[in-house]
């Protein structure tokens, strides 16, 4: 008996610690939360300042795939649109793509719990790629053209205004390194696009935001995360070794990547090579400084 009371007083004991380092430990958790989401808020806030991406009556078409980045930015978007100035409309759009196994419920129940304004976009795109494109080479490429035609005449038909991606900071900056690396371009993803037929604006207001912030937030908020099936896991993906180059890089030099992100804002176009960015032919001395010159070396 006195062992039997003795356990029970070490189990109760353990119950009672438990509970209180859970109690107490919640408002640490809540308020690291409330730093990270006034940050991740911030962070869109100044880019869609710095951009103009939204405007008075804007209709904003969210486009959400189920992942965190896309999660995170509906979330941050509804929460500047209570307080912002203006008046702008959001909707949220997912395109089922008809991978097999794809848990078409998830979102709905999502987006009806959270009262958004949605729709459910059926494209069978799974079909066209996986017909197209051979047996172990990378689906992305015709994916995401598909998956942006889809969305570009959906938004016409629903009156969107804007076309809100999901893209961050980190994916900014790898593409800046894939176009780099194969394809001989210095371009990424800008914060802001025109589309090439001039009838949609594209915008990504998460793009000073962090991947590892959007990940630490999606997490805290238990979004319900739907993985992308249709590519299988495609670990050799040139973007997969770009990211871990990056990773690495900021987990050598802290910092690294922020500054190269800084870069980007800060381009001296007189200082590369392109002619057609910059007249090199017309770049002559000055007249002025040719005399001073001449009369200098007399």
């Amino acid at each position: 008996m006195r062992l039997g009371g003795l356990y029970s007083k070490i189990v109760a004991f353990r119950f009672i610690h438990v509970w209180i380092m859970d109690f107490t430990s919640k408002p640490k958790e809540k308020a690291e939360l409330n730093k990270l989401q006034k940050r991740l808020r911030r962070q869109t806030g100044q880019a869609i300042a710095d951009f103009n991406m939204i405007e008075e009556g804007d209709k904003v078409m969210v486009c959400l795939s189920g992942g965190k980045d896309s999660y995170t930015m509906l979330e941050i978007l509804r929460n500047l649109q209570a307080s912002a100035p203006i008046n702008f409309e959001l909707v949220a759009v997912n395109l089922d793509q008809k991978q097999p196994g794809f848990p078409e419920h998830i979102l709905p129940a999502y987006l009806e719990e959270q009262g958004v304004d949605f729709h459910i976009l059926e494209r069978d795109t799974y079909s066209i790629v996986k017909e197209i494109v051979p047996e172990g080479k990378t689906t992305c490429g015709l994916c995401s053209r598909l998956r942006r035609g889809s969305l570009y005449g959906f938004a016409e038909e629903i009156g969107a205004t804007k076309i809100a991606l999901g893209h961050h900071r980190d994916d900014i900056l790898e593409t800046l390194f894939l176009n780099m690396f194969f394809g001989g371009k210095l371009k990424s993803m800008p914060p802001k696009l025109l589309s090439d037929d001039g009838k949609h604006v594209v915008i990504r207001p998460l793009a000073y935001c962090k991947e590892k912030d959007i990940e630490a937030f999606a997490t805290a908020k238990s979004y319900p995360i739907i993985p992308c099936n249709l590519c299988g896991s495609q670990q050799n993906l040139q973007r997969q070794v770009v990211k871990d180059m990056l990773q690495q890089w900021d987990k050598e030099y802290p910092g690294r990547t922020d500054i190269m992100f800084t870069a980007m804002q800060n381009v001296v176009p007189s200082h590369l090579a392109d002619t057609e960015l910059f007249d090199f032919k017309e770049l002559k001395q000055s007249e002025d400084a040719f005399n001073k010159l001449n009369i200098i070396s007399i």
